[in-house]
């Protein structure tokens, strides 16, 4: 079998940031789609993913440690777009769609307006790399809200740390910079109602009790009040996102 190409790695990276690392095998659906979409095996496949998997620090304190046989291309694609979530996003799924023989906006599906001319791409890729970080975020905590663990996906987002609005183009796709809740937690996290220490421990503002009272507040909010949220697989909220939430969006 031919050598694999730059292009067959960055897929499969893709692949990598948007499957459950424990749930990857050669029967997984994701895997054998994208098998045959480059013309490898599902094995050959699988075992690319856990080559990129033995670079991953967060495994590895989990004691995962992927497979020993990676080559230098998997070193160098994995330290490539580790961190320039931007680029790995839209550049994956360009790849993808080119071999698929469609656009990148129709791989992730939805019925949002994509305008004519200069708009098109702009708001195709915001719409892409959005949808790379909630896949990303549903497998890096295994589909389950962080906070609540409530798993019904109509009822989970994929929220940002640090605001959407003010975060770079990097930071807006950087799955570091999320965490997966259910809509009632996101909407208080966006308001500054809750936040999360740098320990992963859950804060409840007094704030919420000046607007909201009763059992309910006890019971949605009083109850997280000093947890610790459920960490993900991989991707760990990085220490700058949530100092940032903790001193410039939490109510004090």
């Amino acid at each position: 079998m031919a050598e694999w190409s730059r292009e067959e790695e960055i897929i499969v990276f893709n692949l990598y940031c948007k499957i459950p690392f424990k749930s990857s095998s050669k029967s997984h659906p994701d895997v054998i789609k994208i098998a045959n979409l480059i013309g490898r095996t599902p094995s050959a496949v699988n075992m690319k993913i856990g080559n990129f998997g033995s670079f991953d620090e967060n495994l590895k304190k989990q004691g995962i440690v992927g497979l020993t046989n990676a080559s230098k291309l998997d070193k160098e694609i994995f330290e490539e777009f580790n961190g320039k979530w931007d680029d790995l996003a839209y550049e994956s799924e360009k790849l993808i769609a080119e071999l698929a023989d469609t656009q990148p906006e129709e791989q992730i599906g939805g019925d949002l307006f994509i305008p004519a001319g200069d708009e098109r791409e702009v708001t195709a890729k915001q719409r892409v790399n959005q949808s790379f970080f909630r896949k990303a975020l549903i497998a890096s905590y295994g589909g389950a809200c962080c906070m609540t663990g409530i798993s019904n996906s109509d009822l989970l987002i994929a929220s940002h740390i640090k605001p959407y609005r003010i975060s770079d183009k990097n930071e807006k796709t950087d799955p570091k910079n999320g965490l997966l809740l259910n809509a009632l937690h996101d909407r208080a996290f966006d308001k500054g109602y809750i936040t999360v220490k740098p320990d992963f421990t859950i804060c409840v503002s007094d704030k919420i009790s000046d607007i909201y009272s009763g059992e309910s507040v006890k019971r949605y909010f009083g109850a997280l009040k000093g947890s610790k949220i459920t960490l993900p697989e991989k991707f760990l909220p990085q220490k700058k996102y949530l100092e940032y939430h903790n001193d410039c969006v939490f109510l004090k």
